[in-house]
C-alpha cells in the first residue's frame, strides 16, 4: 500500500511517516520546500526510506501542486495546514480561505486519482469548542457534535490562532462532505494537543511545548494553553504515539469513516500545573500561569474507542513524558 502524507516535516507527520516506514508501507511524503537539508535529512535518514520514501515539493497555498504526490497512492493523510497567513499568493484573502481551498484541492485530486480510497484529515480541537451557538458559556460536554463558532470570545484573543482555528474548522467541514464521493471515504481525526518521549525534530515541538508552558515559565506558549482551554472548557490532550497509532487504525480499517475527537484526557490547565508541581518540587510555577477555571466540562466521546481503538497512555504518562522530551530543548530544568 502506498500512503501519502501531507506536511512530512511536522512533529506529528513526520513521527507517523517513521511508524510507517517502520511497518512496510511505501510513503509519498511532501514538505513545502526540498531546498530546507534539516527537514529534507530529517526523513532520508529514517530507516528503510532510501526503498520505501519518496518526497514531493507542495505548498499549501499552491494546492494544486500536491496531486503527483497522490497519484498512485490508496491512502491520503492529510495534515499540511498553514500556521499564519502570508501574502504568497495574492489568490487568497485570508488564512481560511486558503485552507479550505487546499483541502478541496486534494480532496478532488483524491478522486481524480482513481487509487485512492480513504482521505483522513488531521483536524484539531480547536475546530470542536463545546461552546453554546450564540458563544454565550459552554454545554455540559464535549463529544463529536461540538463546532466552533465561527465568532468567539476568548480572554486570551491571539489574532494568528482566532485564524487558524477558524480555518481549521471550516476546512473540516468542507473535507467531511466528500465522505462517500467518487468511492472515497473521508475520516476526520480531531486531534488534541499532542505530547510525548520522543520527537524527530531539532527543536521543540509547538504543541509539546504548550503543554509544558507553565513548567518552563514560556508565557508565549501559555496563552497557546489558555487559549485552547478558552475555547474547549478544559484542554484535550494526547500522546504522540497513541494518535499516530489512531491515524493507522483509521487506515487500515476500511469500515471506518466520518468525524471523530481523538484525545484520552480532558484536564485544566491549573490541573496540569498542578500534576508538575506535585511531582517534581524543584519546578517553580508562578502564580500567574496557574488559573483555575472551576469547569466541570465533561469529555464525552468514545467513538473512536466503539470502533475498536484502544488507548495506551494516560494523561500521568502524557505530561512526564511530555517534560522529559522538553529537557532536551530547555536549560530551566536543570535540578529536575
Amino acid at each position: 500500500m502506498i500512503v501519502c502524507v501531507t506536511g512530512g516535516a511536522g512533529y506529528l507527520a513526520s513521527f507517523l511517516i517513521k511508524t510507517l516506514l517502520e511497518r512496510g508501507y511505501t510513503v509519498h511524503a511532501t514538505l513545502r520546500n526540498l531546498g530546507d537539508p534539516a527537514k529534507v535529512g530529517l526523513l532520508k535518514e529514517l530507516p528503510h526510506a532510501e526503498t520505501k520514501l519518496k518526497l514531493f515539493e507542495a505548498d499549501v497555498y499552491k494546492p494544486d501542486e500536491f496531486a503527483p504526490a497522490i497519484r498512485g497512492c490508496q491512502v491520503v493523510i492529510h495534515m499540511a495546514t498553514p500556521l499564519q497567513h502570508t501574502q504568497q499568493s495574492t489568490e487568497y484573502k485570508n488564512m481560511w480561505e486558503a485552507t479550505v481551498a487546499g483541502v478541496r484541492s486534494i480532496a478532488d485530486s483524491c478522486i481524480r486519482s482513481g487509487t485512492v480510497k480513504k482521505l483522513i484529515y488531521t483536524a484539531t480541537v480547536m475546530a470542536a469548542s463545546p461552546l453554546r451557538d450564540n458563544a454565550t458559556g459552554f454545554k455540559d460536554t464535549m463529544d463529536e457534535t461540538c463546532w466552533t463558532p465561527f465568532d468567539f470570545p476568548t480572554l486570551y484573543h491571539i489574532d494568528s490562532f482566532v485564524d487558524y482555528a477558524r480555518s481549521k474548522t471550516l476546512a473540516e467541514k468542507e473535507v467531511l462532505s466528500y465522505n462517500g464521493k467518487g468511492n472515497i471515504q473521508v475520516v476526520s481525526l480531531v486531534t488534541g494537543a499532542v505530547g510525548g518521549r520522543e520527537t524527530l525534530q531539532s527543536w521543540m515541538p509547538e504543541s509539546l511545548g504548550l503543554m509544558v508552558s507553565q513548567a518552563t515559565n514560556d508565557k508565549t506558549r501559555y496563552e497557546v494553553l489558555r487559549f485552547i482551554e478558552e475555547l474547549d472548557g478544559k484542554v484535550p490532550i494526547v500522546h504522540l504515539e497513541d494518535v499516530t497509532a489512531a491515524h493507522i487504525f483509521c487506515m487500515e480499517n476500511p469500515e471506518i469513516n466520518g468525524r471523530f475527537l481523538c484525545a484520552n484526557s480532558y484536564l485544566k490547565s491549573a490541573e496540569i500545573a498542578s500534576f508538575y508541581q506535585h511531582h517534581f518540587p524543584a519546578i517553580t510555577i508562578p502564580q500567574e500561569f496557574i488559573e483555575d477555571t472551576r469547569r466541570d466540562i465533561k469529555w464525552n466521546s468514545s467513538k473512536l474507542e466503539d470502533a475498536g481503538f484502544e488507548y495506551k497512555y494516560d494523561y500521568k504518562t502524557i505530561l512526564l513524558d511530555s517534560l522529559e522530551c522538553a529537557k532536551r530543548f530547555s536549560n530551566h530544568f536543570t535540578e529536575v
